[in-house]
């Protein structure tokens, strides 16, 4: 679905050729393992080892006949191996294979994202201390609240992705498994020494305990983590384009020199690819309620999960991955204008320090209940009137009753609002 968006690491491990050599593998690893059993001779496994290929043209063509991936696949290694692959395939059945290399698939691609996460995390890290000291205003359900600096907004991300890395790292250890145990995981027909043998070969932990598949709460969580992930990716890209409205124009992601906003109006400049991601991200949550639905299955097992599994274990991988291409090309090219960070930070004249006022009228005397009056009295008056907050509160006789107009001009200090952002860098990045 996405091949035309994927990088090419992450699409080649969900290209055809990949899984069918996922599964050839495991094939021949339990191969060795019936060999050491002395259920193969050493002749037929070196004849198997040997001759053992396949052809996905071939397998696709045999399937269209069968209607089973996995006889398709054992039937085109036969036609290459000859009569020694009755040896292949002995006591397993089709999610041994199938589960097994889905797992060695997603686990291929977690190592992928997670140098993505690895490359985020320095963007971030450097960005955030170039602007460590940036100040800007600091908004609350929209509205301005009090200052803060746009290097804690990036900073604030990192720590985010670094939980992300190990969430990530989290549900690529409860993934990494594999299971051979036979149609209802009792290994009846197979010996336990096989899916231990081949577990080890291909550096994955055998179930502990199965029916026919792997257990769906795994790829549940991985898939939820990939979500959470789009959701951090998400979040910044909704960030960014707040902060690219025209009433704002305090940051833009990055604009082509021969790059176009719009086919009506020339002055348009979007903030497309935050757009991109945002939409991304619903995507990947849909995914995520997808493999949650496939935790439930019946007695045993059942298929419910295996045809939305084809989509959404390949998809939401390469989509994650190139959401994260995205979210670097933005973050590390992003247009910060601190100008006009200062000129918004400024409207209404101070009203963003009425809490500082707030605070030294209580440190006077005055109940917190009359000193809130006098104060939102002022401060809505400066921005019902486009007016300034800090005339009015110095122009108010009631309030110069219990501090003066110096005093006041003193609390209009940008730099003791933001006194403590190096602290909270140091915390973090210690």
């Amino acid at each position: 679905m996405l091949d035309r968006y994927s990088l090419p690491a992450m699409q080649a491990v969900w290209e055809p050729e990949n899984k069918f050599r996922k599964w050839l593998d495991i094939e021949l690893a339990a191969c060795e393992a019936n060999q050491k059993l002395g259920l193969i001779s050493k002749k037929d496994l070196q004849i198997i080892k040997a001759k053992a290929r396949f052809d996905v043209k071939r397998i696709e063509e045999i399937e269209k006949e069968t209607n089973h991936d996995v006889i398709a696949f054992l039937t085109n290694v036969a036609e290459n191996v000859g009569p020694s692959s009755r040896f292949v395939h002995l006591g397993l059945t089709s999610s041994d294979i199938g589960d097994t290399a889905a797992c060695l698939l997603l686990k291929q691609s977690a190592e992928i994202l997670e140098k993505d996460v690895d490359v985020l995390l320095a963007v971030l890290k450097k960005q955030a201390l170039k602007y460590k000291d940036t100040i800007m205003i600091g908004r609350t359900h929209g509205i301005h609240a009090e200052p803060t600096t746009f290097g804690l907004k990036l900073l604030l991300w990192y720590e985010e992705m670094r939980r992300n890395k190990q969430r990530l790292a989290q549900a690529r250890k409860n993934i990494s498994v594999g299971k051979l145990s036979g149609a209802v995981g009792t290994y009846a027909n197979i010996d336990p020494f096989v899916e231990k043998y081949v577990c080890k070969k291909l550096h994955l932990m055998p179930c502990s305990v199965a029916t026919q598949v792997v257990q769906r709460d795994r790829h549940a969580e991985f898939m939820t983590t990939l979500a959470v992930i789009g959701a951090t990716l998400e979040k910044i890209a909704v960030e960014i384009r707040l902060l690219q409205k025209t009433d704002t124009a305090e940051a833009a992601e990055p604009f082509g020199k021969g790059q176009k906003g719009s086919s009506a109006m020339p002055h348009k400049r979007n903030p497309i690819i935050c757009e991109r991601i945002t939409g991304l991200a619903r995507v990947l949550r849909g995914y995520a309620v997808t493999a949650l639905e496939n935790v439930a299955l019946w007695h045993e097992r059942d298929i419910s999960h295996s045809g939305a599994e084809r989509i959404i274990f390949g998809d939401g991988c390469i989509l994650l991955d190139y959401m994260f291409s995205l979210a670097q090309k933005v973050l590390a090219g992003m247009e910060i204008y601190p100008r006009r960070m200062a000129r918004n930070m400024d409207a209404c004249g101070g009203i963003i320090f009425s809490q500082r006022v707030l605070l030294a009228l209580v440190g006077k005397g005055l109940t917190r209940e009359r000193a809130y009056k006098l104060v939102q009295r002022n401060a809505l008056r400066a921005r019902d009137e486009d007016g300034s907050f800090r005339d009015n509160i110095t122009g108010d006789p009631e309030v110069l009753q219990w501090i003066t107009k110096k005093e006041l001009l003193d609390l209009f200090d940008y730099q003791y609002t933001i006194r403590n952002v190096r602290k909270i860098f140091k915390r973090v990045l210690k």
